[in-house]
C-alpha cells in the first residue's frame, strides 16, 4: 500500500460519521488512546438494500471473530471489503450496538442540550442519525461490525467484553472491494463496564491500495474468498445475478 495519505480524520469520541468509499481504496484505523470501540455498518449505495452480512460473513470464512485475511460480506454473495493489516488479531462481530437505555443504565442519564459535547451518545442513535441522510431508517439496522474489541465466552456461554485488548496505537486496515457506503461511530462497545463513560477517538487515514493480484492474502484466506471476488469481478462487469450466494 502507498504510504501516501490522501486524507487523514480523527473520528472524536461519542461520535458518528458517514462516506461513500470507493473500490481500491484502503483506510487504516488506529485506536489512539486504547480502549476504542469502533462500531460500523455497510451498504452498497447503488442498491442501499445490499449490506453487510454477519452470518455469511462468519460462516462461510469458518469464524467467531474476524482478523488479518477475513473478508466482510454482503448479502448477496459480494465483498465489500478485506482485511489487511490488523495489529490485534480479534474483532467483534456479534454482540451488537449500545443504545440509550443501556448507557442511562450504566453511566446515567445526559442530553446535548444540556451538557453539549459531554453528552453521553449511543451507538443505535448514532446509526440512524447516520441513515437518515441516506433515505435509511431503524428497518435498516443490520449486525453492526465492533472494530477493536474481542468478546469471550465464558465456560457457561456468557458473552464478555475483554477491555483489556486494545493497546493505545492499535492498527486495522479495510481495503474496499467494491463502493461501499460506510456509516460508523465511536460509542461505548454495549458489553462495556467502564465505570465512566469510555470516551476514545479513532483516526482514519485514507489511502490508494494496489490492484489485487491471484496470490492476495485475503483472497486466498478461505476458499470462499474466491467465489466472493469473482461475484465482485462479474458485478463490475454488469454481469451479476440477482442473488449470489456464499455457501457450496
Amino acid at each position: 500500500m502507498t504510504t501516501d495519505i490522501l486524507y487523514d480524520y480523527t473520528l472524536p469520541p461519542a461520535s458518528h460519521w458517514s462516506l461513500r468509499v470507493r473500490r481500491g481504496i484502503a483506510i487504516r484505523f488506529t485506536d489512539l488512546e486504547g480502549g476504542a470501540n469502533l462500531g460500523m455498518l455497510l451498504h452498497n449505495p447503488e442498491n442501499l438494500l445490499e449490506r453487510y452480512n454477519a452470518p455469511d460473513t462468519l460462516k462461510c470464512q469458518h469464524t467467531f471473530k474476524l482478523t488479518r485475511g477475513n473478508c466482510l460480506y454482503s448479502d448477496m454473495g459480494r465483498i465489500f471489503c478485506s482485511i489487511t493489516e490488523d495489529s490485534m488479531g480479534w474483532h467483534d462481530t456479534v454482540a451488537g450496538n449500545i443504545n440509550a437505555a443501556q448507557v442511562e443504565t450504566k453511566w446515567g442519564r445526559r442530553d446535548y442540550q444540556k451538557d453539549r459535547n459531554d453528552w453521553q451518545q449511543n451507538g443505535h442513535d448514532s446509526f440512524l442519525v447516520e441513515l437518515a441522510k441516506y433515505g435509511l431508517g431503524a428497518r435498516d439496522l443490520a449486525a453492526n461490525l465492533n472494530w477493536f474489541s474481542r468478546v469471550v465466552a465464558d465456560e457457561t456461554g456468557n458473552l464478555r467484553l475483554d477491555e483489556s485488548h486494545a493497546p493505545a496505537g492499535a492498527t486495522l486496515t479495510l481495503r474496499f472491494e467494491m463502493d461501499t457506503l460506510v456509516l460508523m461511530h465511536s460509542c461505548p462497545h454495549p458489553l462495556s463496564t467502564a465505570v465512566e463513560y469510555p470516551r476514545k477517538p479513532v483516526r482514519c487515514q485514507f489511502f490508494q491500495a494496489p490492484p489485487v493480484t491471484d496470490d492476495d492474502f485475503c483472497k486466498n484466506f478461505r476458499p470462499e474468498n474466491q467465489r466472493g471476488f469473482d461475484n465482485n469481478r462479474l458485478y463490475y462487469l454488469g454481469a451479476a445475478s440477482p442473488v449470489t450466494g456464499v455457501g457450496p
